[in-house]
């Protein structure tokens, strides 16, 4: 049985707790109410429409009465590892997806702590005693549906689903409830009289397929119960991804570069928090048509190298670009093949003096990350998409 926890407000609910005199109050964490962008909002917040990713300025629009805090990245983290903790109690295997959501796979640990469910009551109670905080638990055999479950009662929600619940839990629900749906891809499926995941379970496979490719294909299963994907941990991956879905199609170059660097800094930080190295790098590119490509090339060494990894993968985005010049609505990078040892053959000139530059920088930006919270340094060619202005991305 499968656990997703997600935790409720986790950057909001942290100043709440730290600071009393916010709890109950409209908290918006980022930016200001002149400029900058929203990292995250309070549920009081949320009920004037307040969301990541606004600017600040529109937010004080919506809620004049709203408390802006600094953001404090490197504390989020310090306690999204406390967290991170109180689920290794359970089970070692645990996919966080970030510093406030994650997989848990007890099925292995069921005989020690009781059932799913006993499981996750227990880790919310821990959550709320020992961190004064709350997060919602989803349970369920598989992970898109535990994930939806989780959604669906927030703020301090539970939900459990069974095997013989999925098809009933799923049928009803809106199908913008289902990964890779977005405002687009909800309005293409709203055009077929797609509106919950129960129509697409019971359109016609081979036209979903015709008319949106691998993405229909993907719809499809899902709203079928089929997701055969498992829970691992990035120390037993065989390979890392990061991808980002775009709000509006996006035709730019530079921002593509900008976005591509962003996700290759992501999947080499994990490689090196786990001790991996990578043989191959694959971009994702998925066009305003929902058709998906992919392009793959391997190193001639295995690497965790952020510099190495991004130039590889901007000449991949390059060759799609060109086979694949339209719009495009979602970007991913991801590094395969992965090995735990790094092996090089040397040249004939290389000198053990001196050491590699590029792994030195991405040791301090590790350092450094470490201490100030991510997205607080990077590299310049990543700038333009962290601190994009009015964009989500999901």
């Amino acid at each position: 049985m499968l656990l997703h926890i997600d935790m409720d407000a986790f950057y909001a609910s942290i100043e709440q707790r730290d600071q009393p005199s916010l709890r109950g109050r409209p908290v918006v964490v980022g930016g200001s109410a002149k400029r900058g962008v929203v990292a995250a909002a309070s549920y009081e917040a949320r009920r004037f429409g307040i969301h990541s990713a606004m600017s600040g300025k529109r937010a004080a629009e919506l809620c004049p009465d709203a408390v802006f805090v600094k953001s404090r990245l490197d504390h989020y983290a310090t306690v999204g590892r406390q967290v991170r903790e109180i689920f290794l109690r359970f089970t070692p295997m645990v996919q966080p997806l970030s510093l406030d959501e994650a997989f848990l796979d007890v099925s292995g640990t069921l005989r020690l702590f009781g059932s799913a469910s006993a499981i996750g009551r227990e880790i919310k109670a821990l959550i709320r005693t020992e961190l004064e905080l709350t997060a919602s638990v989803g349970i369920a055999p598989l992970k898109f549906v535990a994930k939806i479950a989780s959604d669906l009662d927030k703020p301090d929600g539970f939900t459990e689903v069974g095997q013989k619940e999925i098809i009933s839990f799923l049928d009803p629900l809106p199908v913008s409830r289902l990964w890779g749906v977005g405002r687009v891809g909800n309005q293409k499926l709203a055009a077929l009289q797609l509106k919950t995941i129960g129509d697409i379970r019971r359109y016609d496979r081979t036209v979903m397929n015709e008319k949106f490719g691998n993405w229909g294909e993907h719809l499809w299963k899902l709203a079928n119960g089929i997701d055969p994907r498992k829970v691992i941990p990035d120390r037993n991956a065989k390979q890392i991804s990061h991808e980002r879905t775009f709000q509006e199609d996006m035709v730019d170059r530079d921002a593509m570069r900008s976005v591509i660097s962003h996700l290759c800094e992501q999947v080499t930080r994990r490689l090196r928090r786990n001790d991996r190295f990578s043989r191959s790098v694959t971009v994702k590119y998925r066009c305003g048509d929902f058709r998906t490509y992919a392009q793959s090339r391997s190193f001639a060494d295995p690497t965790q190298s952020t510099d190495s990894v991004y130039r590889l993968a901007m000449v991949l985005l390059k060759e799609l670009v060109a086979k694949h010049p339209q719009p495009v609505r979602l970007l991913g990078v991801s590094v395969g093949n992965l090995t735990e040892q790094e092996t090089r053959q040397l040249d004939l000139f290389d000198s053990e003096e001196g050491g590699d530059p590029q792994k030195a920088v991405d040791e301090v930006v590790d350092q450094l990350t470490d201490q100030i919270g991510s997205n607080s340094v990077y590299r310049a060619t990543s700038h333009s998409w962290i601190n994009r202005d009015g964009k989500t991305d999901h």
